[in-house]
């Protein structure tokens, strides 16, 4: 426990007391960092050295070209949020499969996976498929439970599908290209789309009665108008999912101008919805603002917090205590995934990601286990922390539109359900890595020894004696000048003088 001194211990309890007892998490990181860090100059177990290093890593920080991306992923779906894109694809889609029960159900989470794919904020797709289609459920039967859980659990999705913003924090903890994290996040999605879907199907088929299909009267459209209402919300949005990601996977963008050509395509969907004014752009921008200044404040805190932590061996530390974990990387695995579940159900993701997974990449390297693969489980782990009683931001955003005839304990119990399919998709990734480097474009390598150089040597003289080899490279320039001959001394270069001009003598 004390291999690297009582340093590291104390200023990881000392940590976890600050954020228990609700200080701001930016300034608790930073206080603990500096307070520690000046102990440890006291009792010469840190280096006063490396504070000189905090203006530099400040610098990185604020200069990181990589979270430029946050801003824009968070307007592009603060713009999208009062948009009515939500509302049109959720119409449309409860029309398509309202003759099915469940069917409500089935469209909130497709509905939930768009919304996921262009947005990338659980708030606005769980707030948008709450106010639009909780009413709807409550109208023709539904469970209570039933419905607000599948709103709840449809919107975390949003954390997995790119162009999630965790995804993108991860990235950058992690060391990895963002687009790879996207590349192996799609495997997951996909998982974690269709095991919601069949929990729909299994509840559909053993108890009809809290699923039940739409009414006749309740289906308005049909055929050609349903066709051209689905259509109608539907493309715009793929072709928006289109330009935010398959630019970033065919390379011909950067996740930041990505982010970029998003916000733009989120604006041109609020004009052709003839809903963006001045109003909704102040809000989104006030929006992007908090979010943007809350990450870079907390990463700076957790930049103090980091230095202090490494210089005092804390690094070591960690990496001493979990690698000795029964079951090597797969024993290493499942800990760290207990480990988040449970610290989910105090600390927000953002925390998570900038305290204590800079602290478990170092052991996942040395145990070998894909950055990639670890990033994206912790991902999918990190849903869990929006769908935890108490504490689950997507049970407190559906609180806050739900009737008054929803009590809070339906919303909670109805989380339950959904929680362990999230956790149900956690073991699959752990014993079947493949679902998440299926999409991955493999890593080309050469084996060194495999090289050989061939040079072909030129043929020898008649003399029998070897040639220098010249490598193809071509004679010297002579400039005009004429060659000298092979033996004796060189003539002298003669210069003629040109003759005198006549001037038309």
């Amino acid at each position: 426990m004390f291999a690297y001194g009582p340093m590291p211990p104390l200023m990881f309890g000392a940590m976890i007391c600050f954020l228990l007892f609700g200080f701001p998490v930016a300034f608790s990181l930073a206080a603990v960092g500096m307070t520690f860090g000046i102990l440890g100059v006291v009792f010469e177990h840190f280096s006063p050295a490396l504070l000189n290093a905090l203006p530099l890593r400040f610098f990185g920080v604020v200069s990181n070209e990589l979270m430029l991306a946050i801003p824009f992923f968070t307007f592009m779906g603060a713009i999208l949020e009062r948009s009515g894109l939500a509302e049109d694809l959720l119409e449309g889609a409860g029309q398509l499969f309202g003759p099915l029960p469940g069917g409500v159900a089935y469209a909130v989470i497709l509905v939930g996976a768009v919304l996921g794919a262009i947005t990338g904020t659980v708030a606005a797709s769980v707030i948008a498929m709450g106010v639009v289609s909780l009413p709807v459920m409550m109208r023709y039967g539904y469970s209570k439970r039933i419905a607000t859980g599948v709103i709840a659990a449809s919107g975390t999705i949003t954390q997995v599908i790119p162009p999630s913003l965790v995804l993108i924090i991860l990235a950058d903890q992690l060391g990895r290209s963002v687009g790879d994290m996207y590349k192996g996040a799609i495997g997951p999605a996909m998982l974690q789309i269709l095991i919601f879907l069949i929990f729909i199907f299994i509840i559909s088929k053993l108890k009809p009665h809290l699923v039940p299909p739409l009414p006749p009267e309740a289906r308005t459209m049909s055929g050609r108008a349903l066709v051209w209402r689905v259509a109608k919300s539907m493309v715009p949005s793929l072709a928006l999912i289109f330009v935010v990601l398959g630019t970033m996977f065919m390379g011909l963008a950067t996740p930041t101008e990505a982010g970029a050509m998003g916000a733009i395509g989120a604006m041109l969907l609020a004009v052709l919805h003839r809903r963006l004014n001045w109003t909704l752009t102040r809000q989104a921008m006030a929006m992007t603002m908090r979010i943007t200044a809350m990450v870079i404040f907390i990463l700076l805190g957790a930049t103090v917090f980091s230095l202090a932590f490494q210089g005092m061996d804390g690094g070591l530390w960690i990496e001493h205590l979990l690698s000795h974990i029964p079951g090597g990387a797969v024993g290493f695995l499942i800990f760290v995934n207990i480990f988040i579940f449970f610290i989910a159900f105090f600390l927000d993701f953002f925390e998570i990601a900038f305290i204590i997974v800079p602290l478990l990449v170092p052991v996942a390297q040395s145990l070998d286990i894909d950055l990639i693969w670890f990033g994206v489980l912790l991902c999918v782990n990190l849903q869990t922390a929006f769908l935890h009683p108490p504490f689950g931001f997507a049970l407190f955003y559906l609180r806050g539109i739900a009737p008054p005839d929803v009590k809070t304990s339906d919303i909670y119990l109805g989380a339950i359900p959904w929680l362990g399919l999230q956790l149900l998709l956690v073991a699959i990734l752990i014993f079947f890595p493949q679902s998440v480097t299926f999409f991955m474009t493999p890593e080309r390598t050469f084996d060194p020894a495999s090289i050989q150089l061939n040079i072909p040597m030129p043929e020898a003289p008649s003399s029998g004696m070897p040639a220098t080899p010249s490598f193809g490279a071509p004679p010297p320039p002579t400039f005009g000048a004429p060659a000298a001959p092979s033996f004796g001394a060189p003539s002298a270069p003669t210069f003629e003088p040109p003759p005198a001009p006549s001037f038309g003598q």
